[in-house]
């Protein structure tokens, strides 16, 4: 099943939920929103910096990670939010295997 990590912050109305629900409970919702699309949360971490969250989850497709990412993203709880395909060492190698023809702008 492909891997997807997501990652994001909250607005200041997410924060306010976490803080009055605490993070477990976050992580509980990510692991159903995860298994609602057919997948499992693999792990969940809260983060100082550039973003608040990071979880990684395998799911089915694509589309699972899209509507995984539709309804997080729509719901008015982040300010931002990331979904980044993740690639194996196994697709990475196949990739490098491949030979693909390009010509450059203007060249």
């Amino acid at each position: 099943m492909p891997k997807f990590l997501f990652r994001g912050s909250y607005s200041q109305e997410g924060i306010k939920g976490v803080k009055k629900e605490g993070g477990s409970a976050r992580r509980d919702v990510a692991a159903g929103l995860a298994e609602g699309c057919g997948g499992r949360l693999e792990t969940f971490h809260f983060a100082f910096g550039a973003h608040d969250f990071y979880a990684i989850a395998d799911l089915p497709d694509n589309a699972a990670a899209i509507a995984l990412a539709a309804t997080i993203g729509g719901s008015g709880a982040m300010s931002s939010f990331e979904t980044v395909p993740l690639v194996t060492p196994a697709e990475a190698d196949e990739a490098a295997r491949r030979s693909v023809t390009y010509r450059p702008p203007g060249g």
